[in-house]
């Protein structure tokens, strides 16, 4: 891998850890230990308590949420990745596109095993239900 090409995919790497940050913001609260222990204590109890009771409504639709979160951010991976390496094949020189044609197995192999992956989720989460 060239010094071009490697700083080419850490600019892109960059760039969708940006928007994936930029989608989804984070809110830090800063507290003391007090309200550390006491979250935990809070946390703790409700955990021992019986009467809470696992709502599989809310267990699915949670799923479903995380499911589809995912789903979308690896179509957007899988795009732009395929959408580089198919600009670099198109400007690249003749032993670049050797080079470009064995990073694709790789590639295939990835998308075939993500894909796959949430295939098999989306399947165990209908036969349970």
């Amino acid at each position: 891998m060239n010094k071009k090409s490697l700083i080419f995919n850490i600019v892109l790497i960059l760039f969708l850890i940006m928007i994936i940050l930029w989608i989804y913001p984070c809110n830090v609260k800063a507290l003391s230990i007090d309200g550390i222990i006491g979250g935990a204590d809070s946390f703790l109890s409700k955990g021992t308590s019986t009467s809470t009771t696992i709502d599989n409504t809310k267990l699915g639709e949670t799923s479903d949420f995380i499911y589809n979160i995912l789903l979308a951010i690896s179509m957007v991976i899988a795009v732009v990745v395929g959408i580089m390496l198919g600009i670099k094949y198109m400007v690249a020189t003749s032993e670049e596109k050797a080079d470009i044609k064995e990073t694709l197995i790789p590639y295939v192999v990835a998308c075939v095993i993500t894909f796959g992956a949430f295939t098999i989720w989306k399947i165990v989460i209908n036969i349970i239900q």
